[in-house]
């Protein structure tokens, strides 16, 4: 019987996953950190099912590398929706080279600190997520309206399997100062099921079309405390760029946009909506579709798909 190391499967699942994202991107660019997160991750499961399944102890190296690129990237392709700025106009961006360079460099010449380096990665990335997903659904300002929900309950998820990652390297590092490692491969094995469950999880719910009805994408229900003149009169002028402008059908169109176009923050526009109209940003958008949607529908003979698509979803 031939033996197929459990890690394969995921690595397979994982190409499937990559292929089907390229695929409907509709001509778009995707997320290219995104991709390469997931691309890599594929390349870590089949060193990591090379390495327990077949005892290559000469991968260990590349496995830790490897190690250390997944959680920068995971930082990469969410904090890349806060503010929409491509790679190029990002200086900071070759500072999250500098966790993997470091594993390398212990590779070359001091093996001892990679297991404790890595935790730290991994544990620090996974704050760092963490602390973006607290600040909440309106931190991913670049992410399209009707897709914000989706893209902060996939930070969630991130940011759970980053930190994840870590303490089951807290584990690993535990199991071999107690037993020699003895039961390190089982703890591998689980610990990549589990993450290509939360993978998955993460892609179902990024999948998903359906818009929330009652909350403003984080699960919360959306605070409507009386709002101020000054919600009242920005709430007034969205509605008014909206209507003479029709900026609903863009279909790219985010929080960012909408806060550079009244020449305010995206907090402000969003707490203005949240309190005046009871709704997310992304809702409200969403009924100016709805009823462009209706008036093509009664004042046209346009087929329904270019309806869809001229209403702007």
């Amino acid at each position: 019987m031939i033996f197929v190391p459990l890690p394969y499967v995921v690595a397979l699942l994982l190409a499937i996953l990559l292929i089907q994202m390229v695929r409907r991107s509709d001509g778009n660019k995707p997320n290219l950190f995104f991709a390469a997160l997931i691309a890599v991750y594929a390349l870590q499961s089949l060193v990591i099912g090379t390495r327990w399944g077949y005892d290559i102890v000469a991968l260990l190296p590349v496995q830790a590398i490897l190690a250390a690129i997944i959680p920068a990237l995971a930082w990469l392709s969410f904090e890349g929706l806060r503010d929409g700025r491509s790679p190029r106009n990002r200086p900071l961006l070759l500072l999250h080279a500098l966790p993997a360079l470091m594993i390398l460099a212990f590779v070359a010449f001091w093996p001892m600190p990679i297991s404790l380096a890595l935790i730290v990665i991994f544990l620090g990335y996974g704050s760092a997520l963490t602390w973006l997903a607290w600040l909440g659904p309106n931190a991913l300002g670049s992410s399209r309206l009707d897709g914000v929900g989706n893209a902060y309950r996939a930070l969630q998820i991130t940011a759970f399997a980053i930190l994840g990652s870590g303490f089951i390297d807290v584990i690993i590092s535990l199991d071999f100062a107690e037993t020699g490692g003895t039961h390190s491969g089982g703890i591998v094995a689980i610990g990549n099921v589990l993450a290509l469950l939360i993978l998955g999880t993460s892609a179902t719910v990024a999948g998903t079309s359906q818009p929330a009805s009652e909350d403003d994408g984080s699960g919360n229900e959306i605070p409507s405390p009386v709002p101020s003149a000054e919600d009242a009169r920005i709430a007034a002028s969205l509605d008014e760029l909206m209507q003479t402008r029709s900026l609903h059908r863009d279909v790219d169109l985010n929080l960012n946009r909408l806060a550079r176009k009244m020449g305010l923050s995206t907090r402000q526009v969003s707490g203005a909506v949240n309190r005046v109209k009871a709704m997310s940003v992304s809702q409200y958008v969403n009924d100016f579709r709805v009823k462009e949607a209706c008036r093509l529908l009664a004042n046209t003979d346009d087929p329904i798909t270019r309806i869809i698509f001229d209403a702007g979803f």
